[in-house]
């Protein structure tokens, strides 16, 4: 592990603040409406779409480790063995190469041995918390650290003053519900650092400061 850390955190939200949809589910993982945030991303290679094919590579590009929420691990709630045993299996929404190619660190309350997969994902799971999950991922990795999701997650590394930089993909869509990431008494100080923009998205890149009493706005 390096001797310096970087921490980033990068999401497509909608207009009013949602990262996902109401009713998530094991049908609708992204909740109702959740989808549409990622159209800009999902078609970035048609039509010439330079902006958006920029963004999405960046989204993609390789990283030391990733946290994530159980939640956008999959739909298991509860007991991995008493999910399993009624659902059958569960190793991710990502089939058996998942897009990572990196340890991944799972926050969740249930143990589960690590889950190898192809392509050099390894999925760890982390019982003690958000800060023992982010010292593990970097830890496995190079120490730098990508805070995949979901809300819940982000919105503890945001809390915990250790997001270093924040990219949004603001997609044209209002939800009306669902998951945020600002909510809370985290109040980072946010710096426009690199703007992009096509029709299906505006992309801002943030550097963040969490300084005690700052005022934040996007």
């Amino acid at each position: 592990m390096s001797s310096s850390t970087f921490t980033t955190v990068h999401v497509s939200i909608s207009l009013d603040g949602f990262v996902a949809g109401p009713d998530q589910s094991l049908a609708a993982p992204l909740g109702t409406g959740g989808p549409a945030l990622h159209r800009w991303h999902l078609d970035a290679g048609q039509g010439g779409r330079t902006v958006d094919r920029a963004w999405s590579e960046s989204l993609q590009r390789p990283r030391g480790a990733y946290l994530m929420g159980r939640h956008m691990f999959g739909p298991v709630r509860g007991s991995w063995a008493e999910w399993e045993a009624e659902h059958g299996p569960w190793r991710g929404w990502w089939g058996e190469e998942p897009p990572y190619h990196a340890p991944v660190v799972v926050l969740t309350h249930h143990e589960r041995a690590p889950l190898e997969m192809a392509g050099g994902t390894t999925f760890h799971f982390a019982t003690g918390g958000f800060d023992a999950g982010l010292a593990l991922a970097r830890e496995l990795g190079d120490g730098d650290v990508h805070v995949a999701g979901g809300a819940a997650t982000v919105r503890q590394a945001l809390a915990a003053g250790v997001v270093d930089s924040l990219a949004l993909d603001i997609a044209p869509v209002l939800l009306g519900a669902g998951e945020r990431i600002f909510d809370g008494s985290a109040t980072p100080s946010l710096t426009v650092v690199e703007v992009g923009h096509s029709p299906h998205a505006t992309h801002v890149r943030y550097d963040v400061r969490h300084d005690v009493g700052a005022v934040h706005g996007v």
